[in-house]
């Protein structure tokens, strides 16, 4: 009987994929949380009757801009998710596959054996 093939070793381009996009998810996570920070030190350190004018505006503006950076990532974990997903779905299939191509191997080496003992 013709044994399965394994399922590829080397990472696929899915999972590099996947990867990467973890890495830069971490890196905006990172970046976030440090903006978060300076945005409260800023807040805290600017004396209320200076946050006019520009200030107030650059104040505002890294509000905005944490709350998308932060929308980002996680925007990138629910297409990390995903990817997780499709690259789960692809190994199951990849191993039906497998097996039914070593399940139509077997049956094609016994056909000639059958053919052989119909003939004695």
């Amino acid at each position: 009987m013709t044994e399965p093939s394994a399922a590829p070793t080397s990472p696929t381009l899915l999972q590099q994929a996947l990867d990467q996009n973890e890495s830069v998810h971490e890196t905006v996570e990172q970046s976030a949380a440090e903006l978060v920070i300076i945005n409260a030190v800023l807040k805290q350190e600017i004396p209320q009757t200076a946050q006019t004018g520009d200030v107030a505006q650059a104040l505002q503006k890294t509000d905005e801009l944490e709350s998308r950076i932060q929308s980002s990532a996680d925007e990138l974990a629910q297409v990390n998710q995903t990817l997780k997903q499709e690259i789960s779905e692809r190994a199951d299939l990849e191993r039906q596959l497998a097996d039914t191509q070593a399940a139509l191997q077997d049956a094609q080496d016994a056909l000639p054996a059958q053919r052989r003992g119909q003939r004695a």
